[in-house]
Order: C-alpha cells, then structure tokens, then sequence
C-alpha cells in the first residue's frame, strides 16, 4: 500500500493521472475528454466531455448492483422520538417519485431549486429528486430568517421551494411557513411554486395555487428517471456568508464533486461500503452536503440524519447513545460540539454507560480544534480523535490524517499535513513562500482538485476578486498560520483574527488556546478591539464548566496570568470577561466577528445564522463591565 508521502508527491506531480485513476470508482454514462482542463486559468475544470448522473451515483447503482436491501438512511430524532431506517430500494422509490412530482411541476434539468427543511430523510429526498432531474438545488438552512432567505432566492431565482411545516429546535416548534412567506413577499424573484411537506407537529397553511402537499405529490407522481448531465454542469449552489453582508453561492459541479467524495470515504475517513457513517451536522451547511448526503450514499455507506443537540436531547451522553444503537464506525462533528459535553459531563459519567464496540474514530472540523479540547475527547474516548480543516468552497479537507492511506502521528492544534490533491502554501503579503513555523497566509498553489469551486454562481468577477486575486496563482483561503519543519499545518483564525497590537500580529488563536487549558474554562474566544493607545488589545471571554463557582475577579487574574506566562507581556492580555454561553452560528462557529463589532461600538446586525440572539446581548453587557467600547 501506498504511504500518504507517495500518495500526496503523485497527487501534485500528476493530478490528472492520480483523480483519473479515482474516478473508475464513479459510473459514467460517457467517459471524459480530460481529466484536468487548464485551458482557462484559474478557471480549471476537471473531467471536461464526460456524462453522468450523481443521483444514480448514489442509489440506483447500489440497488443495482446488490445492495437494494441495505440501509440507505437511518434517521434518529430524539427531540420526535421516532427512529426509522430507509433502505436504498425504498429510497430511489420516493426519490424518483419526488422527482417525478417536481417535473410534473414545471422542474427540468438546469433549473433551480431552493431547499428550506429540517434534519429529516425528506431533505435528503428533495436535494437527491433535483440531482436526478438535472436541476440545481440550494439548500437553505431551514429556519432562516426571512431577509436572508430572501436574498438566497433573488440570487438562485428558484423555480420551486421545497420546505417543511416546521423545524424543531430542543424543545422548541419553529413553523416554517411564516418565514417562507415572508421571505417570497421580500423577493423580487417569485418561485412558481411551493412543496410543502407537512410534518405532525405543525400544519402549514397552503396558499391555492402556489402550494402542493409533498406527501401527495410524491404518491401521485410517475417516478422519474436519472438525466445525464455533463460533468462540469452544476449539481447545487450553497451560499456562504461574504464580508460585504451579500452572501457568495459556492457552485459544487457534477463529475469533479462524485469522484472527490468517493474517494474521501476511504482515503479520509476509512470505511467501507455498508458502514454506518455520521457526520453530525446539518444539511444546511457544507458538511452536511458531503457527508451526511452525498459522500456516504455515493460510497454505498449508511449515512445518519440526526435531528437532535449535543446536549440537552435529552443530555450529553446522546452522540454515546447513537453511536452505540445504530454500530457508528465514524463521527464526524464541530469542536464546539464536544465542548459542549465535555462542559455538561466534564468526567464522562455518561460515556460509560454505552457499547461503542463498533466505534473507530472522531473527526472534528468547522473551527479549530484546541488542545484541550482534543486531549480530552482522546482521553475519554482511547482512539483516533483527527482535526481536519477545510472550506464551504473546497467541499472536502485541505488538510487531514489521512486514516485510509496512513495514520499519521497526532499532533494537538493541527489538522496534520495537507491531504493529496492540496498543494498547500505558506504566503508573505508580498506574495513570497515562507519557511518552516513563519506564520503567514495560508494559500493553496493552483489547480486545486476535483469538487473544490470552479466559480461563484452567476459572479466570476466576485470569484476572482474573493478568492484569486489576492495572491496570483494560488487559491487564497483567508486563514491565518504556519506549516512546521514536518510539514504539518497549523491554522490559527482567520486572518481578520490576527490582531495588530504596538505593531506586533499576535493570533488570537493562541491566546484561546491558552485560556482553554485551565480546569474551570468550558470554552473561550479572544477578539481584538479597537484601542486608543495601540491599536487593538485582546479582550477574551471565557465559559466555566457546569457547576463551577467561584468570584470572576479571581479566575480573571489567573487567565490573563496565565496568557502573559505563555505568550509574554507583548500580548498585552488584560481584559477578560466572564459570560454564561458563547455567540455561535447554528454549525457552532463563535461570532467573533460580531462580537469585535460590539466591543468597537461599530453598528452590527444579529446573522440570520445565530442560534441565539441573547448570546450577543450578553456578551454586550459583559464587555460594558470591563470597559467596552472605549470613550473617544
């Protein structure tokens, strides 16, 4: 077998040998012209004049091919209670049907469609119907406010809105309908119409003429075949929050995304066909397009749809409780997640009580994964716990252990070395390679590989300016850190989050990393703001561990203690703040952004994204306490 050094040098010196040996995994209705296509730099484009269908790619061929009968889906929601099990006959039954329903309502091969739903089987129904027909569908995370829907469908302008009557978030109903409506009188663009799937919960009120019920649609509907697509056509659009406030539509293609996601399945993650696979996020966001849909059921795994929390659905020991029920080989999920019940259960008395017999490895990506953070889900779960970082726009990891080639050694605060296919650079800002542990920015040499964006929907302007021009030749990734003398990447924020204090960049991500190790700290986040005297100072914020009481004043002198001993006085470390519960999106990234605006007393409106609007009132009265924003 190969080792990751060969596999990676091959990756590099020649990516259309290495992804065209990959792509025998996929089934091809015509094979392709050319691998790799650089005739239109950075425009590249991989597997020019080939045809397939991914939707075939991902059920029929299975249930062709034997596996009719296994698992497709098994759909867990603690917060219903129901648990159901979809095999992958019983899939491509409902999916063609669907697809059947949607052609029936004007859908054809390279129309949009806009996706709007909750963690249930049938958002993974209406993303594979469109792949089926051709079609482009945007899933739009459901429960999304409005004004940001709104924004979504002018961009996409869909022909139809798939959506359910409601999401539910812990104990809490949220209708959907209300928002959709508000959302469809907001565009300028108008769908022609509305599927609604009606769930026990809530029942949406239809509009006549707009509206059609899912459940009748789909069992009235002829079932529809696959429509081959060429492999550069678009598959979906996913749209990612821009610094301009107007959200980017990433474009996944057809041919490139099969081949990559099969491949990660056991090069990345090392399972096999028929594992049960689960990536514990949410279809709304990238990880839940990978791998929760399309990677798994393209690599003929069982994939899981979890609607559920980390904590609270009904407690911390429920991911224990899943993995043991339905014999996960792997996790996949967000640091913040393990955070999160490392904070409830600091001891893991919950943990015991579960059989994790078939369980192999957890895979955290979506911020960094701290130290601490690491050292503890290791200690308690004695196997591979693998950081791996990567993009909305990449589609897979930049960088990874790559556990199906080699198993590379650990090492706490890197997501390893760059996985094949990534050629990944250190910059200068003038555009010079930088050496060994030089922090810097982190860029990737072009071409990048297959599934990665080939441009932004309808904007290749916007995807020059974002992402090519700042560093000619390279893919700029907007992160921040170093490669070490091993050749392992060290991410350390977003560049925004590298903070110029006296004339000195200190990473933010450092100072957190600090603050992270005390015993009484659950999670932490550290922002630059604004100062009179130099520039930026680093202001953190720390969340103590369940049942943990003590005086603030007392844990704040030992935090900024601690920071100035490990990363000197030059931090200028002096101001912490003591909050019940971080910022974060719903996919767990802490709004730091949002927070430097605050602590600046610059305007800020609360993302559409955020799980909870308090969060930010509270972190507003606690950067009040110690003396935020600064008078002038």
């Amino acid at each position: 077998m190969a080792s990751y050094q060969e596999e990676f040098n091959r990756s590099i010196e020649d990516p259309s040998g290495f992804w065209g040996e990959a792509a025998e995994a996929i089934t091809w209705v015509k094979k392709w012209d050319k691998v790799l296509d650089d005739s239109n730099p950075p425009f590249y484009r991989w597997f020019t004049g080939g045809e397939l269908n991914t939707c075939y790619n991902a059920i029929d061929r299975h249930v062709e091919g034997g596996r009719g009968d296994q698992v497709a889906i098994i759909y867990d929601s603690p917060v219903t209670g129901v648990i159901e099990k979809i095999t992958y006959r019983e899939f491509q039954d409902r999916v063609a049907k669907l697809a059947g329903g949607l052609r029936s309502l004007g859908v054809n091969k390279g129309d949009t469609v806009v996706v709007y739903m909750p963690m249930i089987p049938q958002a993974l129904e209406a993303m594979m119907a469109c792949a089926r027909l051709g079609a482009v569908h945007s899933v739009v995370f459901g429960g999304f406010a409005p004004k940001e829907l709104a924004i979504r469908i002018d961009d996409a302008k869909p022909k139809a809105i798939i959506s359910a009557s409601c999401g539910i978030e812990g104990a809490k109903v949220l209708p959907y309908m209300p928002l959709l409506d508000k959302a469809i009188e907001l565009a300028e663009h108008k769908p022609e119409a509305v599927v609604m799937y009606q769930r026990p919960q809530v029942e949406a009120e239809m509009t006549e003429g707009r509206d059609h019920d899912y459940a009748e649609l789909q069992a009235n509907a002829e079932p529809a075949e696959c429509v081959t697509v060429a492999a550069t056509d678009p598959l979906y659009i996913l749209y990612t929050s821009g610094t301009t406030g107007i959200p980017k539509g990433i474009v996944r293609d057809n041919g490139g995304h099969a081949v990559a996601m099969a491949w990660t399945m056991k090069n990345v993650y090392n399972v096999e066909p028929g594992d049960v696979y689960w990536a514990a996020s949410d279809v709304g966001w990238v990880v839940g397009h990978s791998y929760i849909v399309y990677a798994p059921l393209i690599y003929g795994c069982t994939t899981i749809v979890f609607e559920g929390k980390p904590v609270g659905t009904p407690d911390a020991g429920v991911f224990w409780r899943v993995i043991s029920d339905h014999g996960v080989k792997v996790l996949f999920t967000a640091p913040t997640a393990f955070r999160a019940i490392k904070r409830e259960d600091s001891k893991g008395e919950l943990f015991k009580k579960y059989d994790l017999g078939d369980f192999e490895a957890l895979y955290l990506a979506g911020e960094r994964t701290d130290p601490d953070t690491y050292h503890w889900a290791s200690d308690l779960l004695q196997r591979p716990v693998i950081d791996h970082w990567w993009q909305t726009e990449t589609a897979w990891s930049i960088a990874g252990n790559c556990r199906g080639i080699e198993l590379l050694p650990i090492k706490p605060g890197s997501a390893t070395k760059p996985a094949p296919g990534y050629d990944v650079k250190i910059l200068s800002a003038d555009n010079e390679e930088l050496g060994p542990n030089e922090a810097g920015v982190v860029a990737v040499k072009l071409p990048l590989p297959p599934a990665t964006l080939p441009t932004l929907w309808n904007n290749d302007k916007r995807f020059l300016e974002s992402y090519m021009d700042p560093f000619p030749g390279y893919y700029f990734t907007g992160d921040e850190g170093y490669m070490d003398e091993d050749g392992y990447v060290f991410i350390m924020g977003r560049v925004d989050d590298v903070i110029n204090v006296a004339g000195h960049r200190l990473s933010t991500g450092a100072m957190e990393e600090v603050i992270a190790t005390h015993p009484d700290v659950a999670e932490c986040a550290v922002i630059g703001a604004a100062d009179n005297f130099k520039g930026q100072l680093p202001v953190g914020f720390a969340v103590l561990k369940a049942g943990v009481e003590r005086p603030d004043e007392e844990l704040q002198a030992e935090l900024v203690q601690m920071v100035r001993e490990q990363i000197g006085p030059i931090a200028a470390f002096k101001k912490v703040a003591i909050v019940p519960r971080l910022p974060k999106t719903r996919s767990g990234k802490i709004l730091r952004g949002t927070m430097r605006k605050i602590a600046d007393g610059d305007k800020y409106t609360a993302p559409s994204t955020i799980e909870d609007p308090v969060a930010l009132e509270e972190i507003g009265d606690a950067l009040k306490g110690i003396g935020y924003p600064q008078e002038a």
